[in-house]
Parts: C-alpha cells; sequence; structure tokens
C-alpha cells in the first residue's frame, strides 16, 4: 500500500471511529510537519499549537494587477488576519472569441473587483485540439505564483479553491458550455468529460512548480488548504455525495499533506458533507438576506454547526458571511457573530467576505448590490474584525 492508499485507508477508519464516538489521537491526527497546518482533536495545528482562522475572502487576487493584489495582501495584514481564501479563475471559451463562445464578459472594462479581468485566464477551449487548454503564462497561472510568492513574504496562509461554481468569470458554467450544455446544477457534475476535465486541471495545479519560488504547490505550506470548488450547488442530492467524494478521494490521492475542504454553503444543508472522511474540516457560508434569516438566527447556527464538527473530531469554520453596510448595526451584529465563533472551542475560526482594497484608480470599488465589502478604512466594520481578528489569535 503506497502512502496516498495508506492516508485514505486511515481517513475512512478514523470517520468510522469518530461516529462511534471513539477517539484515536494519534492515528487521527492530520499531519502539520514541514510547517503545514493540521488537525489534530478536532482543532486546526501549526508547528505544535492551536491555529485559529481569522481571515478574509478576496475575488481578484488571480487577475488583479500586482499592485492591486499586494494591497489586499498588505491590508489583511493590517486587519491582523491569518489567512486569506480565493478561488482560480477566470475560466473562457476560445481564444478566438467566436468558436466556443464566452459565456460572461471576458472583455469587460472595470475594475478587477467588478470583475474586469483585463485579459487573464487560466482555461480555455484549444479548438485545435479540441480540448481543455491550460494557460501557464503570464497571464495565466503565473498570476498565482505571484499570489502565493507574495502571501509567503507576509506570513499569510491560503485557502485555495480550484475552480468557482459560479458564471461571473465562468467558472464550472463555462466549462459546461464548452460542451454546448446549459444546466447548471447537473451536468459539470455528472458529464464524463467535465469530471475528466476537472481532474486534469487539479493534476495540473497540484504538479504545477511556481515559477518565482520554485515550489511546487503540492509541497507549498504557504497554501493551508484546498476546496474543491466556491459553492457548488449539485443536484440532486446522491450526485452531490458521489462527485464530493470521488473528487476529495482524488485530491488526497495527489496531495496527501494539504488539508482539504468541499467550498460549498452548506448553510440548508447543515453541513451535509463533513462526513466524507476526506474532508479535514467542515465550511458554510453565512448571509442573512440570502438564507431568509434574522442576524440572531444566524448567530445560532454558529454553535450549531460547530456541534456538528464536534461530532465528528473536525473543526468548523464561518468561512463566508456578510450583513450589508446599509444596516446602522453592521458593526454590532459582525461583533456578535464573531464572539459566538471564539467563545466556543469548537470553531476553527472564520473569513469575512469580502476584502477589498483600493484598485489602481486609487478608489475603493463600489458595491451598491450586496454592501459586503470591507475597506481598510479605519471605521467601526473594520475596527471590529481587527479586535475579533486579534483575539481569535491569541485565544489558548
Amino acid at each position: 500500500m503506497n502512502l496516498p492508499q495508506a492516508l485514505h485507508a486511515r481517513s475512512c477508519l478514523c470517520a468510522l471511529l469518530a461516529l462511534i464516538g471513539f477517539v484515536a489521537t494519534d492515528l487521527c491526527a492530520t499531519s502539520a510537519q514541514g510547517g503545514f497546518v493540521g488537525v489534530s482533536e478536532g482543532r486546526f495545528i501549526h508547528d505544535g499549537r492551536r491555529f485559529d482562522i481569522a481571515g478574509v475572502n478576496n475575488h481578484y487576487l488571480t487577475f488583479g494587477s500586482a499592485a492591486e493584489v499586494t494591497r489586499v495582501l498588505d491590508d489583511a495584514v493590517a486587519l491582523r488576519a491569518n489567512v486569506v481564501r480565493t478561488f482560480i479563475q477566470p475560466v473562457i471559451g476560445s481564444l478566438d472569441g467566436r468558436s466556443v463562445p464566452t459565456i460572461w464578459d471576458w472583455k469587460r472594462q472595470a475594475d478587477a473587483s467588478n470583475l474586469g479581468v483585463d485579459g487573464a485566464y487560466m482555461l480555455y477551449w484549444d479548438v485545435p485540439r479540441r480540448e481543455m487548454g491550460i494557460n501557464d503564462g503570464a497571464d495565466g497561472l503565473q498570476r498565482l505564483d505571484f499570489v502565493l510568492a507574495e502571501a509567503a513574504k507576509r506570513d499569510l496562509k491560503l485557502i485555495i479553491a480550484f475552480l468557482d461554481f459560479w458564471a461571473y468569470t465562468g467558472g464550472a458554467q463555462q466549462m459546461r458550455a464548452w460542451y454546448g450544455s446549459d444546466e447548471r446544477s447537473t451536468f459539470f457534475f455528472a458529464d464524463p468529460r467535465t469530471k475528466q476535465n476537472y481532474k486534469d486541471w487539479i493534476r495540473h495545479v497540484l504538479d504545477r512548480v511556481n515559477t518565482i519560488t520554485g515550489v511546487r504547490y503540492k509541497d507549498d505550506p504557504v497554501i493551508l488548504a484546498w476546496e474543491l470548488m466556491n459553492e457548488p450547488e449539485i443536484r440532486p442530492p446522491s450526485l452531490r455525495d458521489s462527485w464530493l467524494a470521488e473528487m476529495a478521494s482524488y485530491v488526497k490521492s495527489l496531495d496527501p499533506r494539504h488539508l482539504l475542504a468541499s467550498g460549498r454553503a452548506n448553510v440548508r444543508e447543515r453541513l451535509a458533507d463533513i462526513g466524507i472522511a476526506e474532508f479535514d474540516f467542515g465550511v458554510w457560508h453565512g448571509y442573512p438576506r440570502h438564507a431568509n434569516l434574522a442576524p440572531t438566527q444566524l448567530e445560532a447556527l454558529i454553535d450549531a454547526f460547530c456541534e456538528i464538527g464536534r461530532m465528528h473530531r473536525k473543526p468548523v469554520v464561518l468561512e463566508e458571511f456578510g450583513f450589508a453596510r446599509s444596516n446602522p448595526d453592521q458593526a454590532e451584529v459582525y461583533r456578535s457573530w464573531l464572539q459566538a465563533v471564539h467563545r466556543n472551542p469548537a470553531c476553527g475560526g472564520w473569513l469575512v467576505w469580502r476584502l477589498v482594497s483600493r484598485q489602481d484608480s486609487g478608489r475603493f470599488p463600489d458595491d451598491p448590490h450586496d454592501q459586503f465589502d470591507i475597506h481598510n478604512d479605519g471605521g467601526d466594520t473594520w475596527n471590529v474584525l481587527k479586535e475579533a481578528a486579534v483575539a481569535l489569535r491569541a485565544r489558548p
């Protein structure tokens, strides 16, 4: 039995032991050697100490300018965050713009936060070869090389989703469109062609050697965890469960050292995927407006979800949350939620949606729709998040 097979067998055994209430600390701890973050007794660990996530999301790190990327990372440090979450994008149709259409506005003239990608793309449809193409160049994966290198300079860890589900910059929706499908939640996850494309993409990313640092991605401890996808809405549930289990096993067979999570919103399904053995921690996304919840109801879910994690011996992270800044009590609502995370030892941390910094125009971007953007502006919400990050990272 090789190492990946042994680790898979161990994870399956540990999941079974957790279900029957048996604790096997030495066996079931995820390795955290060589600077990697691991999991032990339901908690993140790093260099032999507890590691709680106080972090931010940012959506444009893989296509913003170098200056825009470094401003985000600098602002994350100013917030006293220790983790930044992002996902690998954009995905387009064919390069000629005609043979296989791009289903979103790839040429949009806008700032980076508002999805002006300035010619960047990671995946495309290669017309001559009639197959998926991968862009390793300066407008492709070298963008992610830069993010990893700059995060390392600032002692920041990254959570990286291999793909986005949504069509804002292509994502899984663009990949199913390569094959002429307009079905959103089933085709990509069931069709053997898109499943193989996705596996080929995962293998390519994990085996990539950073052109700046010389470190292979799967060997880079700057990466705290991989996620299968940002918010995959997979239907029906049987397909959801089978796809998640298959792809989680595939990732772990190639990269057994990094932690792995699903990236799913998980709020309506109450962490339905946390029992999959290869997932090292549970994640969920909390937006009262989208889930038709009052802020106090969402706060109650924090304890409920962390209790589910405790039962599975896995930390749970509130990895996206947002409450519009037009609400005069935004800062106090965030304070209540983050205090709930802090006082529950089964909670592994939080990442706010979303930190955006000054664009190359010199201005903060507009966010008129959701109003979730967080700025380094010294305001009440910024200060609440900063105080919560300092306190959580000091939690014994």
